[in-house]
């Protein structure tokens, strides 16, 4: 496909995920372009709240489940401080079946947002590689390239000098490619770009040095790619950590300002999203690993996101930045629901919808017991039934499961199933 640059990814899941979002990005970048002011920084942005609006059922379960967990918290934290020293099963049993019907009464699943992080890690790797390799999604990027691939192409030692390039060791694989090696025009093509498109201020320039025919189109090509990656003025293809450098040379101290400004502003989002969620009281149990940890990792997170933000180009950050922004705004609303509901009303309703399970599985339960005392010999102080009484429990449990039209599927079934067993071995 003539659109496929070769950096797109093809990892199982993710790839065709980054596909889909890819052209979502693509149309976005198109829409810009159709108004007059395509702007990478400005898609990243649309772009990252388009698929926060998309994922909005997830995102508003899981922080739903994150704040109704710390109203039940505490309950649970007292039920594992009853069990605390009893590791015998009937303990370990019983621990989890008081564990669940708290879940059940706050009407909450025990996995969690278990299933929303399942849908949403792939989700969130494919947006990297999207941002990461803009050209290979979005035709127009990848269009500025040209006539200057080309161009270099037909150059004498282009592909020796290209090779030189730092990142060109990405794609030794690509040159060695059969393709490559017989002289396709598309797979060539997309290995320069590629190339290029990790290349440094310093490896373009020297572009025009080496062949002096190409400097009215490396000059061209940058001030495209300028224009597209040029937002409040940033490239967001270099990293703030390149920028910094590049600023410390050039003696601009604007440029110094300028690279901190996305790592200190993912590090602030990253803060007020931990200061927005739900927390458990680690000071209040301070014998709860779980809660310490989270303590830990909430004052972890705000400085792991300023250092990946500050090595990570800043297309990236700014996604990271947007992404952190919608989210605070998700978690103010859904923060406000809770407030306002009626935890009791809730916590009701949802008692009266389990009641009629437990009291089903109870009295089939007690079936079940019946069957196995009548088809076992009982020792001890228990005495044997007769044959007779056997045979009368048995009829009275099937008229019971008859009458109630209990499902083929059903435990009742599978007690019919112990009778005509018993009543076999029995003859």
């Amino acid at each position: 496909m003539s659109g496929i640059l070769l950096t797109k990814d093809t990892t199982f899941i993710i790839g065709p995920v980054a596909e889909i979002l890819g052209l979502i990005m693509n149309a976005i970048f198109n829409f810009l372009n159709l108004i007059g002011i395509p702007n990478v920084g400005l898609a990243i942005i649309l772009f990252t709240i388009v698929i926060y609006l998309l994922l909005m059922p997830l995102t508003i379960k899981q922080q739903k489940f994150s704040k109704l967990s710390a109203k039940m918290n505490p309950e649970i934290q007292a039920i594992q401080a009853k069990y605390k020293n009893k590791k015998d099963n009937n303990s370990m049993v019983a621990m989890n079946e008081e564990t669940k019907e708290v879940y059940a009464k706050y009407g909450v699943s025990p996995t969690g947002s278990c299933l929303q992080l399942l849908i949403q890690m792939p989700i969130l790797f494919a947006l990297y590689r999207v941002i990461y390799n803009m050209p290979a999604y979005v035709t127009t990027m990848k269009n500025a390239f040209f006539p200057l691939v080309d161009n270099l192409i037909s150059q004498n030692g282009s592909v020796d000098f290209i090779k030189t390039f730092k990142n060109a060791n990405m794609f030794t694989k690509h040159f060695e490619n059969e393709l490559f090696v017989s002289g396709n025009t598309e797979y060539i093509q997309n290995t320069f770009i590629d190339v290029l498109n990790k290349a440094s201020t310093t490896e373009w320039n020297s572009i025009g040095d080496k062949f002096s025919v190409l400097s009215s189109d490396v000059t061209n090509t940058l001030t495209k790619l300028n224009e597209y990656n040029n937002f409040l003025g940033m490239n967001m293809a270099d990293s703030p950590s390149f920028m910094m450098k590049e600023a410390f040379t050039n003696g601009s101290f604007l440029m110094v300002v300028a690279a901190f400004i996305v790592p200190l502003l993912a590090a602030l989002t990253q803060w007020l999203n931990v200061k927005l969620m739900p927390q458990a009281d680690a000071n209040a149990n301070p014998d709860n690993p779980m809660a310490s940890s989270m303590k830990t990792m909430n004052t972890v997170m705000p400085l792991m996101s300023a250092f990946f933000c500050f090595t990570l180009p800043t297309g990236l950050g700014l996604y990271w930045v947007a992404g952190a922004v919608v989210r605070s705004i998700q978690q103010i609303a859904i923060n406000k629901h809770i407030d306002k509901m009626d935890i009791n009303e809730l916590i009701k309703k949802n008692i009266e919808k389990n009641n009629k399970k437990p009291k089903k599985v109870s009295v089939l339960s007690q079936s079940l017991a019946s069957n196995a005392k009548i088809s076992t010999k009982t020792s001890g102080s228990e005495k044997s039934l007769s044959q007779e009484e056997k045979d009368a429990a048995l009829k009275k449990a099937s008229e019971y499961y008859n009458s109630n039209n209990v499902d083929s599927n059903s435990i009742a079934a599978k007690a019919n199933m112990v009778r005509k067993f018993n009543e076999k071995n029995n003859k």
